[in-house]
């Protein structure tokens, strides 16, 4: 298993942990994403480990806007031959569980996985116990609705506001089970039940959504709709510039963790940054 305490934490220079994102699915928004299986997804991990990520999130489910969930059995068999056979292949990586689902957290756990990263911020009653049981870190997200209607509308009075109390209501829970709040990595939710409106105002918020200031901040933004309604890049492969520029914000902002498709370039933008601050 990794050490991934100092892995919740941005670095010492004040840059994000770069998180590559693997989807054992054949679905996900961005299709380059995708791995077809086990040995796929092994190929694509390592070679985002190589270009400089310290995390790796696998998924089996896509949750993408509008999409349907998968089947209990149908998730297990993508990501746990893929957790086990990249904890294999890179035993010191840091590798979160991306499910809504306990059953496929305690298994992933078991397999290798360190964190778990839940989308639905314990929607499964079983998630509590499992997180607690394993002693384990784990994300929890803000999400309008759920990914089958979540961009219907989504409406706010403050949407920053509502985004840190609903999180803090979700830690409350957490630390009544005994999981301190260094344990608890929040995200803002971006593209799951916001307009491009709440989006904008969440990503120059930072921190602010933080209930509590022991706890980490992660982003994912990565190619996601927002620059389509931004920029009018309607191809995710399309959105990479914008997704750099949201990124070359992340160090002011103060996030810990920013989740991507594209280790290279953010390893390279966030050296080049470095070289002339």
């Amino acid at each position: 298993m990794a050490d991934w305490g100092p892995m919740l934490n941005r670095r010492e220079d004040g840059f994000p942990r770069i998180m590559g994102v693997v989807n054992v699915t054949p679905d996900s928004f961005h299709p380059r994403s995708r791995s077809k299986n086990s040995s796929h997804a092994v190929q694509t991990a390592t070679g985002m480990a190589s270009e400089g990520a310290e995390w790796i999130d696998i998924g089996g489910e896509s949750t993408r806007p509008g999409s349907s969930p998968v089947s209990l059995e149908d998730e297990l068999e993508r990501v746990i031959p893929a957790i086990r056979d990249i904890r294999r292949e890179l035993p010191d990586i840091c590798i979160s569980i991306d499910t809504r689902r306990s059953e496929v957290a305690h298994q992933a756990l078991k397999s290798g996985a360190d964190m778990v990263n839940d989308v639905s911020a314990l929607s499964d009653p079983g998630m509590l116990s499992v997180i607690s049981n394993h002693g384990c870190p784990v994300c929890i997200m803000h999400m309008q609705g759920l990914p089958e209607n979540m961009q219907d509308k989504p409406r706010y009075n403050d949407v920053v506001e509502e985004v840190k109390e609903y999180l803090g209501e979700v830690t409350g829970i957490l630390i009544d089970e005994g999981i301190k709040p260094s344990q608890i990595v929040a995200d803002p939710g971006i593209g799951f039940g916001k307009t491009l409106e709440h989006n904008l105002a969440l990503l120059s918020s930072g921190r602010e959504i933080v209930p509590d200031d022991s706890m980490h901040l992660m982003w994912g933004v990565s190619r996601k709709s927002i620059f389509q309604d931004l920029l009018g890049r309607k191809d995710s492969e399309e959105r990479l510039a914008g997704t750099l520029g949201v990124a070359a914000t992340s160090p002011l902002k103060q996030v810990d963790i920013i989740r991507v498709h594209d280790v290279a370039d953010h390893s390279d933008l966030f050296a080049a940054m470095k070289a002339v601050r």
